[in-house]
């Protein structure tokens, strides 16, 4: 700890701090995602861009960029939208800017390791200046960096005449950086926490004390809006794909997921077989009627309703989990404590009511010890087993209803006393959901914000090596903890033979990061009951064309394949945990697309991995994405899949918007499929209502080029065909 902070009120001030701190050359770590202060970030980048005397060496992560339109059409739509959703006010990363631009000065470097997804392919100083390394092993890695500056952006809450403070959106690696440089002897940084007045503030071992940071800043330069994701849409595909996943989640176990629509339809998958059963279980024989997915979940999962709930464990805190913790789904508490996490595993006791025998379970359990010391007295106050104010005496405990308990519980008299006290209480310091980092959208940083009491408490930001391993003298606990553990996470193509690429292209190129996804492949096969499962979809569109993304072999591997274990797709479950080569290649043949199978089968066989009489049975044929929209399509089962589940933070006009530009954008992919849509909308005249209400929100109401007429014309035909 460092004293009392320099309590700053501009940024130039805190700049000006940061030099005189760190001399001519910084090496500035700073929090990934949300947790970045963009403006003292500008600030430090243009005062090093502007003299070649300095030197910026920024260290961080997943560095959150706008979306940016590639075409004109797309431009005339995201622009207004991105406007409207983050304000005028959203500073963007000019080194962001500038390294897309090819502009980033020599004396900058940002070296990364985790990126937005494909936002840096072909940007050569991101490529190069990319570090490719395990989530867990950051705070390891950057002490050789010899950091010595650290920002990040915290909350803080007034309370009762002192100001609290939190790292609230990222507390994952700052707090190991430092403990592991103090370890190696290395100069501590300057650290300055970059106070936001609306960034959520989030307690446990996310707040820190005020002489955590070397200087605090509190300008209202910082008071933009936060980077919030916008609310994705979920197609049919994916939407069978979350089903096929939500069936491998038990009742009782752990949930960590990750972001995107992947996740998002898993989420609403599990909200739905809790919320409406019947419709998920019909839902789920119509997407696998047409598949060879066999008891895949019947031994690893389950369908029923969600009676205990889960407790979620996960790198990232997101939408997906304030959903299921609405919906009474994520609810199962950890405590920090072997002997009560014990007891709760094996039923001695439930958290929500103790029951009138509960200090003899205890007892018995050793959750309750042969005699009360102090330390004995502090644990049973803190975990709610004994009330706040009970006094330790010399010889009884004093109950702040004048009451008394005897300190030695190894007769059957005094537990008979514990058990009169302890019967109807509830547990305390109970964790649903514990994270890393959170990002998410608006209506999620609201629902932080207003999070209280019990549901407050629950929610524990942490150090990332707490969350993405069971490493540092807590296997056991995070064991039970972690029980039926379910570790979710997308990638982008897998192998025959079970290895997934999820990060990088084979030439080196890389599309975001390994992350944390190797930790939790690797803590699924060291948990007792845990397991990993990589989710993608069977296709992906290129030029036109379909590809696979189930291969026989590909040139870069994330995950190797004897680490295989789940895989899903829309198509259904492949369990390849200790099987054989031949067994692993039939279980993703039968979740592959049809279009390919007979390929990637052929493949296998010339390498004498599959045996030369094997056929594709017949209902492997069926995997197409026209039977999956069709199923989903039958009866009420439509009203249950809507393109946004959750909401969107389009208008009216651009959600119809939407179908027409998405199929224009698959057309574009074509150039002849394109010419022959338009050669069709100049020899018709497509009618649709509200047409020039459309067109004004695209600034297409009065073309004046021959280019913007042949748009208008594109977009109003696509218009009524979407209908």
């Amino acid at each position: 700890m460092n004293g009392n902070p320099d309590m700053l009120t501009s940024v130039d001030a805190c700049v000006a701090r940061i030099f005189a701190h760190a001399g001519a050359a910084l090496r500035v770590a700073a929090p990934l995602g949300l947790g970045k202060p963009n403006v003292l970030l500008n600030a430090l980048y243009r005062r090093v861009a502007d003299d070649a005397a300095l030197r910026l060496d920024l260290y961080t992560a997943l560095s959150l960029a706008r979306p940016e339109a590639k075409s004109d059409l797309e431009r005339r739509f995201v622009e207004p939208f991105l406007a409207r959703h983050f304000g005028a006010d959203y500073p963007d990363l000019a080194y962001v800017a500038a390294q897309k631009a090819g502009t980033l000065p020599a004396n900058v470097r940002v070296h990364e390791f985790y990126m937005q997804s494909g936002a840096m392919l072909g940007v050569e100083s991101a490529q190069r200046d990319y570090a490719s390394m395990n989530y867990t092993h950051v705070a390891r890695d950057l002490v050789d960096r010899e950091i010595n500056v650290i920002v990040q952006l915290i909350a803080a809450r007034e309370e009762a005449g002192r100001i609290r403070y939190s790292l609230a959106c990222n507390p994952d690696v700052t707090a190991d950086l430092l403990d592991r440089m103090q370890a190696a002897g290395a100069p501590r940084p300057y650290v300055v926490g970059v106070v936001h007045p609306d960034l959520p503030f989030v307690g446990n071992e996310a707040e820190v004390a005020a002489d955590f940071f070397d200087a605090l800043l509190f300008d209202h330069a910082n008071r933009h809006t936060l980077f919030a994701l916008p609310r994705a849409s979920i197609d049919p595909v994916e939407y069978a794909l979350g089903l096929h996943a939500s069936t491998l989640v038990r009742d009782g176990g752990t949930l960590q997921i990750g972001i995107g629509a992947l996740s998002d339809a898993i989420v609403h998958a599990l909200l739905l077989r809790q919320s409406d059963n019947a419709a998920y279980r019909a839902a789920l024989d119509a997407v696998s009627a047409q598949t060879a997915e066999g008891s895949v979940a019947a031994r690893i999962g389950e369908l029923g309703a969600f009676a205990t709930g889960l407790y979620g464990a996960s790198e990232m805190v997101m939408d997906g989990f304030m959903h299921l913790a609405k919906a009474g789904v994520l609810k199962r508490r950890v405590y920090d404590d072997q002997a009560l996490e014990q007891a709760l595993e094996d039923g001695s006791i439930m958290d929500t009511a103790l029951h009138a025998h509960a200090a003899d379970a205890l007892y018995a359990r050793g959750a309750l010890g042969p005699f009360i010391n102090k330390a004995e007295w502090a644990r049973l106050v803190r975990f709610g087993l004994l009330p706040e104010g009970t006094q330790l005496g010399f010889t009884a405990l004093q109950l702040p209803d004048g009451g008394s308990l005897p300190l030695d519980l190894s007769n059957a008299d005094a537990r008979a006393q514990w058990n009169r006290v302890l019967a109807g209480r509830t547990l305390r310091e109970g964790r649903y959901l514990r994270g890393a980092f959170y990002l998410g959208s608006k209506d999620f940083y609201a629902w932080l914000h207003g999070l209280d009491g019990a549901d407050f408490d629950g929610l524990s930001m942490t150090r990332v090596s707490d969350i993405n391993q069971i490493y540092g003298g807590r296997e056991s606990l995070d064991a039970l903890q972690r029980r039926d553990a379910r570790f979710f996470n997308t990638c982008m193509m897998a192998t025959l033979l079970g290895a997934a690429t999820s990060d990088a292209l084979e030439n080196g190129q890389v599309v975001s990061g390994v992350g944390g996804q190797y930790n939790f492949v690797a803590m699924a096969h060291a948990l007792t009951g845990g397991r990993s499962i990589l989710l993608l979809r069977s296709t992906r569109e290129r030029g036109g064309n379909a590809e696979s993304n189930i291969l026989w072999n590909y040139g870069h591997t994330t995950i190797p394949r004897h680490l295989r274990d789940i895989y899903v797709t829309e198509y259904g479950t492949a369990d390849l945990r200790g099987k054989s080569d031949e067994d692993c290649i039939i279980a993703m043949l039968a979740i592959a697309d049809a279009r390919f199978q007979d390929r990637l089968a052929n493949q296998a066989k010339a390498a004498g991995k599959l045996r030369r009489d094997f056929t594709i049975p017949a209902e492997w044929r069926r995997n197409t994405k026209k039977n999956l929209v069709d199923a989903l399509k039958r009866g009420d089962l439509a009203a249950h899949f809507p393109a946004f589940p959750f909401g969107s933070d389009f208008d009216a006009d651009e959600l119809r918007l939407l179908p027409a530009l998405g199929k224009l954008k698959a057309l574009s992919a074509s150039k002849l499929k394109l010419a022959s849509f338009l050669l069709k909308s100049l020899l018709s005249s497509p009618q649709v209502a509200d047409a020039e209400i459309l067109m004004t929100r695209l600034n297409l109401q009065y073309p004046a080029t021959v280019t913007e007429k042949l748009t208008r014309r594109l977009v109003l035909a696509a218009l009524a065909g979407s209908r």
